[in-house]
């Protein structure tokens, strides 16, 4: 891996020397991850310079291994919580540095409250430093666990300050006052998307969150796990919605810096998740019941007005669609790593 990223690194150095310094790039932080690579992805098809920060804690060389081979593409191993020093002019910075599924943020919760509000700092700061504008990625877990549904941006949210998920919850409340305060009172462009459950290919497999504990449990022929009884509701929204809503968030007028819910409404209890999957890879994997983790909110649900009527998104990609191309994208990845694969029929 060592000699991968020394590759990408020169590569990068040597296009960048050439191109001179007048292109202003775009730096993804946590680019190598699932929502940062897609992003990358769809920055590079068209046509921008995009810098990719990341510590590889959760990102994966595998997500972004083809767009190496474009000129357009850098990648800078390194953690948002150190300085960052980037020598290109950067007109934008999408700030996707943190793990995000319980089981991830929970590994290291300093690490993790630190990669939230610390990290936060450190690009705020590099955006101010380069003039660029700067978009942060929230989360719908700012909510906690919530009194009121479908969650309105003006909801104040439920949430425990003294528990496992506060280091991520309050982490991310946290950036989102740092965001506030560097736009009010030193004139920064930002952003803030709240981003409820997002799924879809280049997830990881032991990722942690439902919908790719699912699948991979009923691809592997594993037990499915359900929490609690199954009745909880998420709303989902496939990558490519996200996506789409992201960077339309990005080039939005100067006044919706204020934090925008970005997700799909439709609802599902997560047995009703768990149902799909095993109907749509024709898995024989029993459905088991676990107790509730601490912390864990009963109910998803954005309320997306104010996105819908401010950058006109609109989530297209339904559910069944969305777990068919995020099955097939499993099926693929775990055949690739020689594991027993149950075939979906």
């Amino acid at each position: 891996m060592a000699g991968e990223i020394l590759a990408f690194d020169q590569n990068c150095s040597a296009e960048y020397a050439l191109r001179g310094k007048h292109e202003r790039s775009v730096l993804v932080a946590g680019g190598a991850g699932f929502l940062g690579s897609h992003i990358s992805a769809r920055l590079i098809a068209a046509g921008r310079r995009v810098i990719c920060l990341d510590n590889l804690m959760t990102g994966s060389l595998r997500n972004v291994r083809d767009l190496a081979e474009s000129p357009n593409f850098c990648f800078r191993l390194h953690d948002v919580i150190d300085p960052i020093v980037i020598d290109e002019p950067i007109s934008e910075i999408y700030n996707l540095a943190c793990p995000a599924s319980p089981e991830k943020y929970q590994r290291d919760p300093l690490h993790t409250f630190q990669t939230s509000v610390r990290g936060a700092e450190n690009l705020l700061m590099l955006a101010q430093a380069k003039g660029a504008r700067i978009l942060q990625a929230s989360t719908s877990e700012v909510y906690g666990d919530p009194e009121t549904s479908p969650q309105q941006e003006s909801y104040r949210g439920a949430v425990n300050t003294f528990g496992p998920r506060a280091c991520y919850d309050e982490g991310k409340r946290a950036a989102e006052t740092l965001f506030y305060e560097y736009s009010v009172h030193r004139g920064l462009e930002v952003r803030v998307a709240r981003i409820f459950n997002t799924y879809g290919p280049k997830m990881a497999h032991d990722d942690g969150r439902v919908v790719s504990n699912f699948i991979v449990q009923a691809l592997m022929g594993r037990p499915i796990t359900v929490y609690g009884d199954g009745s909880q509701s998420r709303s989902f929204c496939y990558v490519d919605d996200l996506v789409d809503g992201l960077m339309a968030l990005m080039a939005s007028p100067p006044d919706c810096r204020g934090p925008m819910n970005l997700g799909n409404p439709v609802e599902f209890t997560v047995l009703e998740l768990a149902q799909k999957v095993l109907a749509k890879t024709g898995s024989h994997s029993p459905i088991v019941f676990r107790a509730l983790p601490t912390d864990d909110p009963r109910q998803r649900r954005p309320d997306i007005t104010r996105a819908r009527a401010r950058i006109g998104f609109n989530p297209k990609v339904a559910l069944d669609q969305g777990l068919d191309t995020t099955i097939a994208y499993f099926a693929g990845t775990i055949e690739a790593d020689e594991a027993p694969v149950q075939r979906v029929s």
